[in-house]
Parts: structure tokens; sequence; C-alpha cells
């Protein structure tokens, strides 16, 4: 079973093994190892990670916490390990944290072309807020992203840039 725990400056040479052997990087090294320097009087951010029983880190989402809203900064799971409700875990485990802080939002945005992860969203109860058109440069190669159920956005893979969809989950109303 998947263990999510929250992590601590000493996991992020595994942050950073994960990240390298994605196709689509999330984060860079200075931002993770930023948020995992979070001290406990500020814990501005919080970095959760999942874990195999072996301990091996299959995932990790980055919550930043701001004065009434929280931003999930950035969400991961290894391409061997999705479709397995990982993502799903960390997301609960995001949403969970950002209640405890007594928080009123979450807020994420998302590739257009990023249908899994969206349908990941929405089945959470986020919302679409918005859309920054042309937002991000030219998306990964088709096959990047994991499948979803909606055919991927068309400036996806064309070499167009690509649009953000702004989210957000209202963390009083359920």
């Amino acid at each position: 079973m998947t263990e999510v725990v929250l992590l601590e400056p000493s996991d992020l040479p595994d942050l950073m093994a994960l990240e390298q052997a994605q196709e689509v990087a999330v984060s860079t090294p200075a931002s993770l190892s930023a948020a995992l320097s979070s001290s406990p009087d500020e814990m501005r951010h919080q970095v959760f990670g999942a874990r195999s029983e072996e301990g091996r880190l299959l995932g990790y989402a980055m919550l930043a916490l701001q004065p009434f809203d929280a931003e999930l900064e950035a969400i991961l799971v290894a391409s061997e390990a999705r479709r397995q409700g990982i993502a799903g875990r960390l997301l609960d485990r995001v949403v969970t944290a950002a209640r405890d802080q007594q928080l009123e939002r979450l807020l994420l945005e998302v590739r257009a072309g990023n249908q899994a992860a969206i349908a990941l969203y929405r089945a959470a109860g986020f919302q679409l807020d918005g859309v920054r058109k042309g937002y991000y440069p030219p998306g990964p190669a088709a096959g990047a992203y994991p499948p979803g159920p909606a055919a991927s956005s068309p400036t996806a893979s064309s070499g167009l840039r690509e649009d953000a969809w702004l989210m957000s989950l209202d963390l009083n109303s359920c």
C-alpha cells in the first residue's frame, strides 16, 4: 500500500530523482529545496510524498499556504505508477492540509491538454475559474500526459502555446 507522508529536507534527492525521470518536469531543484526548508513556524509550503512499501518515492504534491488560500503548486506521479490512484491520494492529503489550516480556497493551474489531471480535479470538486490563453510554451510530445477521458487540447502538441486552466475548490462548501 502506498503511504502519503509529509516530506522533509532529507527527501530532496528522492524528489530530484523523481523529477529527472519524467518527460515533463514540474518543479525546479530550487523550488523544491525552498519548499522543503519551510520552518515549522512559517510553514508556507508543505510537500507530501507517496512512498511504496519499499520506501520508493512514487509521487509528490507541493502546497503553498497563503493567508486565506492555498495553492497546489505541483503534483507529479512517476510514469510507471500512474493510473493507480496515487494522484488522488496526494490530492486528498493536500485538501485535508488546506482545510486543517482553515483556509477558504484551494487554487491550481493546469495545462489545458492534461485531461487526466483535469478529470481528477473535477472529480474532487474543483471548478474552472478562468483560462490564461497561450500561457504555456508549446506542450510536451504527444503521450507525455497520462491518458484522460477527453481528447487532448489541440495546442498540446501542435507547436502552439498552450492555455492554462485556473481552477479552485471552495474548502468551506464540502
